[in-house]
């Protein structure tokens, strides 16, 4: 009966709605009015129909449901294992590890996990191939999905010099041969987000990123992992991950890579603050609703309370259980691509996928992304957006809630900072400029904390 519902009603045109628009504007200009221009100066109109719509990209959708991912960094070896077993029990489908140093009992670590069901990251703040080794022959005896997030040119982007201990893309070519069971390499493309580039931006590095690797990695049988930062702009970001999905599979298949991009996403901490410190779980859940739509593989959500506490048993729970929800009880697992068919979000998508592709090929023109970071190109772009979106804030054209709009004036943080939540800025000799991650409220923040010392000192 469903199926005929519409039959007593005739198809409305794209020209009768504008036409209907336009008379409801009494006057007023229908582009100047209605119509948005994105920081990507990408055009939003104001409705979408089938008559302009531009054909279905169809993009390849993920071939699981999406994974929760709970993250632990490694200090204590038995601390570590017990929250992860812990994790698991809870709800964690994954877990990402981050290991001090290559002193850690990898093995141990990874043969008290159940490995059956549950895939391993491991970002690793070092490049060590024994390590690595250890790592694949568990995974290889074990039957285990693990990623091993390997990424010397993101290292220097954030730090401004390559991991020590020999030449990079050597030790890389060396793990490639020697490692078989494995994912190896990882694009941290998470720091362009947060430190500030445009969509289309983030999603042009990204690609000339991978393309370095592609170029200087004999052998790469895995897949790889691109591990992205989502931000606010709901739609936009959906977009955005499913216009890297496209292109990266473009590209990828000029190197004979037939395999698709892994992309664990985490929602950025740009826009996230200290006070009024709960809204970052509403800004939390919409950012992971854009990654699940977007199509990740895995979403390792952000505690409400990174920013300022230390790991901490509450805060965790409550990210992994907004995750849950999403998955159990608004079925977000149910559906592998929900986004097609949209003409809004297809035609984003085919906007930022053009405009990114353009960025690459001007980067892979100027001799590449190892070049531009060099030349410290990537990094002014980066900043001169980051500046143009530091304006919106400060004037308060970008909004966020309980920050610069209808902040709590007797909020009080001084008290509760277990760690400190601004750009840490240490004098070194680097080999480029590095790219410096810096939230929105980080200026506002230090004044406020510096008002309260002030009246409690009174």
């Amino acid at each position: 009966m469903a199926e005929h519902l519409f039959q007593d009603f005739e198809p409305v045109s794209s020209k009768q709605w504008k036409q209907q628009i336009q008379f409801e504007l009494k006057g007023a200009d229908y582009n100047e009015t209605l119509v948005w221009h994105s920081p990507e100066d990408i055009k939003v109109k104001p409705f979408y129909h089938i008559d302009e719509a531009a054909k279905p990209l169809h993009i390849a959708p993920r071939n699981t449901a999406f994974k929760i991912c709970q993250d632990i960094f490694v200090h204590d070896l038995e601390k570590s294992i017990f929250r992860a077993n812990d994790s698991i029990k809870r709800g964690a489908e994954s877990i990402r590890f981050t290991v001090e140093n290559d002193q850690i009992d990898v093995r141990k670590l990874l043969e008290s996990i159940p490995l059956e069901n549950i895939s391993i990251y491991f970002n690793l703040p070092f490049l060590s191939i024994d390590f690595v080794k250890i790592i694949d022959a568990v995974a290889g005896e074990k039957n285990a999905t693990i990623f091993c997030n390997l990424d010397p040119v993101g290292q220097l982007a954030k730090d401004g010099n390559w991991f020590p201990g020999g030449e990079n893309f050597q030790v890389l070519n060396a793990i490639s041969k020697e490692t078989k069971n494995i994912s190896f390499l990882c694009i941290h493309s998470g720091l362009y987000q947060n430190a500030g580039a445009t969509i289309v931006q983030q999603i042009a590095y990204t690609l000339a990123h991978a393309n370095e690797y592609f170029n200087r990695i004999e052998n790469i049988e895995k897949p790889i992992v691109i591990e992205v930062a989502v931000g606010s702009n709901y739609f936009f970001e959906i977009a955005k991950l499913r216009a890297l999905r496209l292109l990266f599979k473009t590209i990828a298949k000029e190197f004979n890579h037939n395999l698709d991009c892994h992309i664990l996403a985490t929602p950025t901490k740009r826009n996230k603050t200290i006070y009024d410190y709960n809204v970052n779980m509403l800004r939390t859940t919409t950012e992971c609703m854009s990654a699940i739509l977007g199509g990740a593989d895995a979403v390792a959500n952000l505690p409400y309370d990174v920013l300022y506490h230390k790991s901490n048993e509450f805060g965790e729970r409550i990210s992994r259980n907004q995750l849950l929800v999403l998955k159990h009880e608004s079925y977000f697992d149910k559906v592998s691509n929900p986004a097609d068919g949209s003409y809004y979000i297809e035609s984003l998508t085919q906007q930022l996928a053009e405009k990114a592709l353009t960025l690459f090929k001007d980067i892979e023109v100027n001799d590449g992304f190892l070049v531009k970071l060099g030349e410290s190109n990537i990094q002014r772009k980066i900043s001169e957006s980051a500046e143009k979106e530091q304006e919106l804030f400060d004037s308060g054209k970008e909004v966020l809630l309980g920050t610069n709009k209808y902040p709590n004036k007797n909020d009080q943080m001084a008290h509760d900072l277990e760690l400190f939540p601004f750009v840490k800025t240490k004098p070194r000799k680097t080999l480029i400029t590095p790219i410096i991650e810096k939230r929105l409220a980080e200026k506002s923040e230090q004044q406020r904390l510096e008002l309260e010392k002030e009246n409690n000192h009174e």
